[in-house]
Parts: C-alpha cells; structure tokens; sequence
C-alpha cells in the first residue's frame, strides 16, 4: 500500500496524520468477490498502528458504495466505566471492550431480515465510543469489520471468527508501527517521553497478543 496526502476534513474515527492507501489489485479483487452476492462480513485485524483502520476505509471507498466499515473501537468501554472498573491503565486490552455487544451486533448484521442496523463508532479526539454512528443500510452486500481483536481466541472473542465469512491480517514493520503510535499519542497530549512509554508498556503488550491470531487469517497484508 502506498501512502499519498490525506485531503478534505479529517475524519476522527481515524488516527491522527494516518495517510491514504492504494489497495493493491488482486487485495480489491478478492473483497470485490465477497461483496458480490448476499451480504458477507469481513474482518480486518492487526495489532495497533499497523494500519487497519485507514486500510479499512481506503478498501471500502474503492468499492464505491458496496461495502461500510464497522470499528470494533466503537465497542470500546466509556471512560468512566473503565476508571469505576479499575481498567483505565489498561485501555485497548480485551478486557476494555463489550466483547458480548459486538457479538450481538455481527448476530444481527447476519441477519437475512432487510433491516437497518446502527452500530458504534469511536472519536480518537475524545477518545470516547460515538452510539449509533454508523449506519448499515440492508443492501449494503459487505460490512468491513476493523479491530485488534477479531482473531482472538480467548472467552467471548473466540466466538467472533466463526460470525466472520473470512478475516484479514494487516501487518506492519515493528518500528514503524511503534512510531506511529508514539505520534498518535503525542497528538492527543501526551509528552514524547510519556507517549513511548505507554506504547512500550500497553500497547505493545497488546500488539503481542493480537500477534497471535495471525495463523487464523484467510489473507496477509503489508501496511
């Protein structure tokens, strides 16, 4: 995928400084084929920063109207139900999401009834999920899933690749990844010393987890 300059208002379920991407050909073959027929779920996973969420978007803009993504970010627990449950230095594990609202939302979504579904979505800017942002109209044959933890096979997440037609893996060179996540943090705040430091302690700890469902994914992208 290569990068090229953002344009228009940036859209806040992204991640800050986060470019455009070229879906390579045979990559938008494949989700073309999936968005063919009856409506098919994908999921894009990946560890943070590897770029599953500007991949996700570049992919469905590319099927022009054929296809919406869902951010498994907007299943993240509000803030305050992390600081009441002692979770919010844990922020982007597991256990910081609805695992059990995401399920029930892909159960509908697979649903041949022709109706309307509203799912969640995440403000990076105030890092807080948004109810009822997105919309999935019924026609819509494909629904792009993004998230870290769509191939995890621990507890409720175990139950998510099974509601999946198939699951892609985006990948992305370590350092790379580690930078852009050291930035992203710094936008919202942080100092450079203390962005690094949760990236190393947190994020990183979350990136090897997801690291593990790896094997699970029908395909491997390069980010």
């Amino acid at each position: 995928m290569s990068p090229a300059d953002a344009q228009g208002p940036r859209d806040r379920s992204l991640p800050v400084g986060a470019p455009t991407v070229t879906v390579p050909d045979d990559v938008l073959a494949r989700a073309r084929a999936l968005a063919g027929g009856p409506r098919r779920l994908l999921g894009v996973a990946g560890p943070p920063g590897a770029g599953k969420s500007t991949f996700a978007a570049a992919l469905v803009a590319a099927l022009g109207g054929r296809a919406v993504t869902v951010p498994m970010d907007g299943f993240h627990l509000p803030g305050a139900e992390l600081e009441r449950c002692g979770l919010a230095d844990r922020k982007g594990a597991p256990e910081t999401f609805d695992a059990e609202g995401l399920l029930a939302l892909l159960g509908r979504l697979r649903e041949p009834r022709g109706a309307t579904v509203r799912a969640p979505a995440f403000d990076r800017e105030a890092e807080e999920p948004v109810p009822d942002a997105v919309v999935v109209e019924p026609d819509v044959p494909l629904v792009v899933l993004e998230g870290n933890y769509l191939l995890h096979d621990d507890g409720a997440w175990a139950r998510v690749r099974p509601l999946l037609d198939e699951c892609w893996y985006v990948a992305a060179d370590d350092d790379t990844r580690v930078e852009r996540l050291v930035a992203r943090h710094v936008a919202f705040g942080r100092t450079p010393a203390a962005a690094r430091a949760w990236v190393l302690r947190s994020d990183e700890a979350n990136a090897r987890l997801v690291a593990r469902g790896r094997a699970r994914a029908d395909l491997v992208v390069r980010a």
